[in-house]
């Protein structure tokens, strides 16, 4: 009896998501180590959790293909990309990976769509909001990094950024998720 309810097409997109979702881990374990490398232990304790949080997603991905009864591939993972050259190259770096990542989603939502395999777009919005929040933080680091001054900025602005980045929690809220009670 074939329990398989995926088809070849969203199995092998799903399947290629999940070794994006590591290869994503990699990166940011890289860049981890590069911030570490460079003095800036707050920044690379935040991109090893974050490391972590792409690994989870990956996981997230397999355990569905898995309870949709198609056959998990697991596939080699691209080297990271070279380290960034400054802490402000390093975050331009994350969310050009992020916009990248969310392109990919959008591309499996569509699929999913059109072939009406309403499970897996609805198992997708989770990732869909996922990358909103993952684009707003990179953003918002992006900005930071616009008031430390960026590239030229001193020794104390990049302490107090890195320090704040040690100490940041996990996830933002999504705007959806936010009220006037709790902001």
């Amino acid at each position: 009896m074939i329990t398989n309810r995926l088809s070849k097409t969203l199995a092998a997109a799903l399947n290629a998501q999940m070794t994006k979702e590591a290869h994503a881990s990699q990166i940011y374990l890289s860049y981890g180590v590069w911030a570490a490398s460079q003095g800036f232990g707050g920044t690379a304790n935040f991109l090893f959790r974050h490391a972590q949080e792409e690994r989870d997603h990956m996981t997230k991905i397999l355990e569905y293909i898995l309870q949709r009864g198609a056959q998990v591939q697991i596939t080699a993972i691209p080297a990271p990309p070279e380290n960034p050259v400054s802490i402000v190259n390093c975050f331009e770096k994350v969310f050009e990976h992020e916009v990248d990542n969310t392109k990919e989603i959008y591309k499996i939502v569509k699929m999913s769509l059109l072939e009406e395999d309403w499970a897996t777009s609805n198992f997708l919005q989770w990732f869909v909001k996922e990358q909103v929040e993952e684009e707003t933080l990179a953003m918002e680091l992006l900005d930071k990094m616009k008031l430390t001054g960026a590239e030229k900025a001193n020794n104390s602005a990049l302490y107090s950024l890195d320090r704040d980045l040690g100490k940041a929690p996990d996830e933002t809220k999504s705007a959806e998720d936010v009220t006037a009670e709790n902001p």
